[in-house]
């Protein structure tokens, strides 16, 4: 079953109408009961919640999230040290300006400062030496409302 499909009998449920009749549901059905309706919109939020997600995703260039090589490390010395832009470098190796200015950092050839994308990753925010933490998974968030 492809997930268009899945959602939109989700979302018939939550509804309270019949996915293949298109037929109200009786009103002692048990899509109705309150828990259930509960479980099947948090199911349509997670249908909705990937497929954003895949369309972030592909409007990411394709080497979005791979491991440098040795090899791929040294172009990028070579082609910075020449002084390219880091927006050309990027398209070039297929990554985000952010990945590259972190590489550039990692290798020493730029600071935390001279970056024009936030580290994240460290968990630290730039400039102020305050801590930050950041969370991606949006089940934290949930269960914080459950």
């Amino acid at each position: 079953m492809k997930p268009t499909r899945a959602r939109a009998i989700l979302h018939a449920l939550t509804q309270g109408i019949d996915p293949d009749s298109g037929s109200e549901l009786p009103k002692h059905a048990i899509t109705l009961r309150s828990d259930i309706l509960r479980a099947l919109y948090a199911a349509v939020a997670a249908f909705d919640q990937f497929e954003a997600r895949a369309k972030r995703r592909a409007q990411l260039p394709d080497r979005v999230g791979l491991a440098w090589t040795p090899g791929e490390e040294q172009q990028l010395a070579t082609e910075f040290g020449a002084g390219e832009g880091v927006a050309s470098i990027a398209e070039k190796h297929q990554r985000t300006v952010r990945a590259i200015e972190a590489r550039l950092e990692r290798l020493g050839m730029i600071t935390a400062d001279q970056r024009t994308t936030h580290n994240s990753f460290t968990g630290s925010a730039k400039g102020n030496g305050t801590e930050i933490r950041f969370y991606a998974c949006p089940c934290a968030a949930m269960s914080a409302r459950a």
